[in-house]
């Protein structure tokens, strides 16, 4: 099996590892509830996608009231 001639100095292995970075997520904010959610998706405090809703979410303070 080949073997490298000469090992690979720290800089030549530090730019082959710059590509694997975790990257942030990109957040977009919510035109009805005006919170930040990410984008494509269903806003997770009000249920709205594209202007029209979703699914119907239930607050903490109703979630208490039914038990």
């Amino acid at each position: 099996m080949p073997l490298p001639k000469r090992r690979f100095s720290k800089t030549r292995s530090r730019k082959k590892r710059t590509h694997k970075k975790i990257k942030a997520t990109l957040l977009s904010v919510c035109p009805q509830c005006k919170q930040p959610k990410l984008s494509h998706r269903i806003c997770p405090t009000c249920g709205y996608y594209k202007g029209r809703q979703v699914i119907e979410i239930k607050d903490k303070s109703e979630k208490k009231g039914e038990k």
